[in-house]
């Protein structure tokens, strides 16, 4: 509950009073004033008008209207007596009121309101005012006076001469009251134009104007407020707030508005949303079942050839990477976009959205799923497809090979049979045939093999539906057909040994059986030792890996070979044995030079075994070399192609003066220059290529000449543009002539510079001439120098000058120093020569006459007075002779 006494109520918030509790006069009048003009604020609403607190609440009845008003609540019916306890009875009920709002009275009394007492009255009042207009005044947490003013501290703050610390002082000026009505109607207060030191006029200003444009009865005097040293706090404050309500009110219509506008804006963006779901997961839905039986259809058709398969697994890895990622992120948007619209709808209180049939999250995932499942296996399918048809490849061309092969064995064999004279041959020979005829066995038993294998593929390729099955099927039969003539001729062969074969000691067969275990093993050790010492050479990992596969492979069968040196080991030690003379007519192999080969080729192995990893080590260096070399490369190909573009499209812009296109040429040249580390770096990278003898590199198209080239290009076309805007500054300096007029020559020059090389040829130069406006046409003119008296065309006399030498070619230097000459009022004695000879109609001499007639009068006189007299054979009386003048101006004579 809220205490109030007598003296809070008549002291608080001014901070200090006379020692006898009284209200100082001026005071008391601005509260009774203040307060008055507030009640009648209220009371109007009820068509109510009171002169003065003081006199018109003594019967209570306007005292309980008012508590009505500003409450909005009812009070105990009024007694309508005019007796004294009617008015004490009616004020009480007015003060027990205000005293169940938790404002207790202390000190305060019925009968003082009743009898006039205008300190209680104005006390009542007051607390009044605190408990229904200020109390409820909250600013961060502050309310009551800290909250009011804290209002006003903020609300001022950004206004000069502004400084709000208390109800009294700081609003004497009328500024605050100002500053706080533009702050919130800025179209009622021309705030600039208002001086601090015109208090009086702004205070009325703005009472005015709250009263007209905001409803706030005037409740102070301006010359009261003005003229006190420190105005009545309780007063101010009782104003101040009903500025606080009135724009509290006006704040509130604005908040409404703004809440209305929010909600219709939330709908709107849930609208746009579900409108944009229903298009994006149409399109989605849509692109799904187009690509389903695309893709289905990729799996399904069975490709014939190597380059089908490989187009149509491009195709799947192009939508793989492309089509399907940009469809992948329409999904994940779709679904965010669902559960943020969803979130949306939830917080503002609106039904969720629930989209069109077959469109729901749950459809897509599942429209998603299918196409994913649709997918799944269809690259491996393809790849699987591709191995298969090479495999068949591969095959068909082993078939080939094998059929080849066996063919020509079969037909050089059937040769040998037919050749063979058994007849006339002896026991010895007959024994050795018989034996060879053994020996053929195994080579026909590995022939026979092969001929299997040629059967097993043909079968295979059939069977994997190759497209040359025929081919393939009619070649195998044919083979066939090949091997069963070739076992006719085998067993007639045999029958005719067998009919004239005797005999023979086991020795011989023993001999044989070693012949042949070591001449097939023999056959291995020389092959596999040729195989362990050749030289490789590789220009890829694949194919270091390649030998080593190979190699790991003939390590494998080497447990094989071993069991097969040791049968043959013990075989000649059972040979030994049984013969004691003798060699073996079937071989002149032995078993310790197949020892020493064998233990030969196990001592290759590890060194092989070295040389492959050591090859695989030194690949995989060059591999990252070429991988750095590209990415420097790669990248410094691009920067000198912009900075050539830069250079091209940005330097000389019209606007732009030749010294700010020095400039900027300098900084594009000092940025190449601080590239050049870049460019050693390549420099370096290349030159440890070269040592590695690397010659091609897939990671990059670009070489070290192509790059050495773009960047003495690059350099060299920055410098010889910085070059030339120097030359031509230089030109524009030396020769005062302006910028527009180099800009003008060095256009001319370049339209005629057909070639780029910075020359034109004498056609060109001409022509050159002529588009600047120059007459040199052919005719002749005198130009006498000497006693030649030669005539020279203009052009010629031009060529001269810009091309002395007769090279055919005028540079651009030449071309700009004749320019710069011809465009200025100086320079050569010639000019001042040709310019006389104009004035003297084309005569080696000038009269007086004719000088006074074309220069002003001081020139001409002083011409007159320099000039010598003409001596040629063609003088006049008082000729003067302009030549030797023209030349001593210049010093090249004495005047």
């Amino acid at each position: 509950m809220t205490v109030l006494s007598v003296s809070c109520a008549t002291n608080m918030l001014r901070g200090q009073c006379t020692p006898q509790g009284y209200l100082d006069a001026k005071w008391e009048r601005m509260e009774l004033k203040t307060f008055t003009a507030w009640c009648n604020s209220h009371l109007r609403k009820l068509g109510i008008h009171i002169e003065s607190v003081a006199q018109d609440f003594r019967s209570g009845v306007n005292l309980v209207k008012l508590l009505e008003v500003i409450s909005g609540g009812e009070i105990a019916r009024l007694e309508t007596g005019k007796m004294r306890i009617h008015k004490v009875n009616n004020v009480k009920k007015a003060l027990d009121f205000v005293a169940s709002k938790g404002v207790n009275l202390i000190g305060i009394g019925a009968e003082e309101i009743v009898d006039g007492n205008l300190k209680m009255t104005l006390g009542m009042i007051w607390t009044i005012i605190l408990r229904f207009a200020i109390q409820d005044i909250s600013v961060e947490e502050m309310s009551a006076k800290e909250g009011l003013l804290l209002w006003c501290q903020k609300k001022t703050a950004p206004y000069k001469n502004v400084n709000v610390t208390n109800f009294h002082t700081s609003f004497k000026d009328g500024l605050a009251f100002c500053a706080l009505i533009h702050r919130h109607r800025p179209d009622l207060i021309d705030y600039n134009h208002l001086r601090k030191d015109n208090a009086v006029y702004n205070l009325q200003y703005a009472f005015e104007v709250a009263e007209k444009e905001l409803d706030i009865p005037i409740m102070l005097d301006a010359n009261d407020i003005a003229s006190t040293m420190r105005p009545d706090e309780r007063a101010i404050m009782t104003y101040v707030s009903s500025y606080y309500h009135a724009f509290a009110s006006s704040q509130q219509a604005s908040q409404a508005a703004n809440r209305i506008c929010k909600v219709l804006n939330v709908n709107q963006e849930n609208e746009t949303l579900m409108e944009e779901y229903e298009s994006l997961a149409s399109g989605l839905l849509e692109w799904i079942e187009h690509m389903i039986p695309w893709i289905d259809q990729m799996r399904e058709q069975r490709a014939s050839s190597i380059s089908e398969v490989k187009a149509r697994l491009e195709e799947f890895r192009t939508y793989r990477l492309t089509v399907k990622p940009p469809k992948t992120e329409e999904k994940g948007k779709l679904i965010t976009d669902y559960n943020t619209l969803q979130t949306k709808l939830r917080l503002s209180n609106r039904p969720a959205f629930l989209p069109s049939e077959g469109k729901l999250i749950n459809d897509i995932e599942r429209a998603w799923d299918n196409l994913e499942t649709t997918e799944r296996g269809v690259e491996q399918h393809l790849m699987s497809e591709l191995i298969r048809l090479q495999r068949l490849e591969h095959l068909f061309a082993r078939f080939s090979q094998k059929c080849d092969s066996l063919a020509a064995w079969i037909t050089e064999t059937k040769a040998f049979f037919k050749k063979d004279n058994i007849a006339e041959a002896d026991l010895n020979e007959l024994l050795g045939k018989i034996k060879s005829d053994d020996a053929f066995d195994t080579d026909m038993g590995i022939h026979r093999e092969r001929l299997d294998q040629i059967a097993n593929l043909a079968q295979d390729m059939v069977q994997q539906g190759f497209s040359k099955a025929a081919e393939v099927a009619a070649r195998s039969q044919a083979m066939n057909g090949l091997w069963e003539n070739l076992l006719v001729a085998r067993t007639k062969h045999r029958e005719d040994l067998e009919t004239a074969r005797e005999t023979q000691e086991k020795i011989d067969t023993m001999r044989l059986e070693f012949a042949k275990k070591a001449n097939p093993f023999n056959n291995w050790l020389e092959g596999a030792r040729e195989d362990l010492l050749d030289t490789f050479v590789c220009h890829s990992i694949d194919e270091v890996n390649s030998l080593v596969t190979a190699h790991e492979e003939f390590k494998a069968c080497l447990p094989e070979f071993h069991q097969i040196f040791l049968d043959i080991q013990q075989l000649q030690q059972e040979i030994d044995v049984v013969a004691t003379f003798g060699s073996n007519p079937y071989t002149n192999l032995e078993v310790d030079s197949l020892g020493t080969k064998w233990n030969e080729l196990l001592q290759l192995i590890p060194q092989r075994d070295q040389l492959l990893q050591d090859a695989l080590v030194k690949e995989k260096k060059k591999d990252e070399l070429r991988k750095t070399f590209a990415n420097h490369a790669n990248w410094f190909a691009n920067w000198t192609a912009e900075e050539q573009t830069k250079i091209s499209e940005s330097t000389m812009g019209p606007d732009l003066s030749l010294n700010e296109q020095l400039a900027y040429l300098g900084e594009l040249l000092e940025e190449v220059e601080g590239y050049k580390p870049q460019y050693e770096e390549l420099e370096n990278l290349n030159k440890m290529i070269q040592n590695e003898v690397i010659f091609n590199n897939p990671y990059c198209k670009h070489t070290m000449e192509s790059l050495n080239v773009s960047w003495e290009e690059l350099h060299n076309s920055v410098a010889r543009q910085k070059n030339a805007v120097e030359n031509q500054i230089l030109v524009r300096d030396s020769k005062g002539i302006n910028e527009e007029q180099v800009k003008e020559m060095k256009s001319a020059f370049d339209h005629f510079d057909k070639n780029d090389d910075g020359r034109l040829d004498h056609f060109e130069f001409r022509a050159c001439l002529v588009s600047l406006g120059y007459n040199v046409d052919t005719e002749e003119h005198l130009v006498n120098h000497n006693a030649d008296n030669d005539r020279h065309s203009d052009f010629e006399r031009v060529l001269q000058m810009v091309d002395p030498d007769m090279t055919g070619q005028v540079t651009f230097n030449a071309f700009m120093d004749f320019m710069t000459q011809e465009a200025s009022d100086m320079d050569t004695a010639e000019q001042i020569i040709a310019s006389f000879r104009v004035l003297a109609g084309d005569k080696r001499y000038i009269t007086p006459e004719e000088i006074r007639r074309e220069l002003p009068a001081h020139q001409a006189e002083y011409c007159i007075a320099r000039m010598s007299p003409y001596e040629g054979h063609d003088a006049v009386p008082g000729s003067l002779d302009y030549m030797s003048f023209a030349t001593a101006l210049y010093g090249q004579s004495d005047l």
